[in-house]
């Protein structure tokens, strides 16, 4: 992929992700974190409502569908290794009960959020 084209889909994914962060705020969520990397893996935001403790993956596509199905079991699990990597470096979200979410986007629509999407 040349270099402009990654510029653009990770300047698309950062935007999507600001839009998917406001959108679970809106819903009552409080944002932890935002693009944490680990060696294990990337989670794009990390919310919390209450007792759970939510590990999205935010997906922007032309259609639901296609930003769904963009989510891949092996990325699922790169998720999961790294959602577990930051309970342990932040002890004090252990306790709380942990949940993969999506948020999917797609133009001219309102976000899809897609509470308890997987399960490890």
């Amino acid at each position: 992929m040349p270099r402009e084209a990654r510029q653009a889909a990770y300047s698309l994914g950062r935007n999507a992700e600001r839009i998917a962060a406001l959108w679970l705020r809106l819903k009552g969520n409080r944002v932890i974190a935002r693009g944490v990397r680990t060696a294990l893996g990337e989670i794009d935001l990390v919310v919390r409502r209450g007792q759970v403790l939510a590990f999205v993956e935010v997906k922007a596509r032309q259609d639901l569908d296609t930003a769904a199905a963009a989510i891949t079991p092996r990325q699922r699990g790169r998720i999961v290794r790294a959602a577990e990597a930051f309970r342990l470096k932040h002890e004090g979200l252990a306790r709380l009960a942990p949940r993969f979410d999506a948020v999917l986007l797609r133009p001219g629509r309102l976000p899809r959020h897609v509470p308890d999407a997987w399960r490890p």
